[in-house]
């Protein structure tokens, strides 16, 4: 695969059941945005965080590059 597509190729890290648990005594419904817009900034995030490590020097990464 060349390394563009690696690149753009999401993967999906949030589970909407496990939203709804999580909220199920706060709130009775979560509407499917949510698991889209919460799966797109959990990427950001992890983007950022690679950066950082990159930036670093390390190939690791580590709770402190969140």
């Amino acid at each position: 695969m060349p390394e563009e597509n690696k690149k753009d190729k999401k993967v999906n890290l949030i589970i909407k059941s496990n939203i709804r648990k999580a909220v199920k005594d706060k709130i009775s419904n979560v509407a499917e945005e949510v698991e889209q817009a919460l799966n797109k900034k959990v990427q950001e995030i992890l983007n950022e965080a690679c950066e950082r490590a990159k930036a670093n020097g390390r190939k690791t990464l580590h709770a402190r590059d969140l």
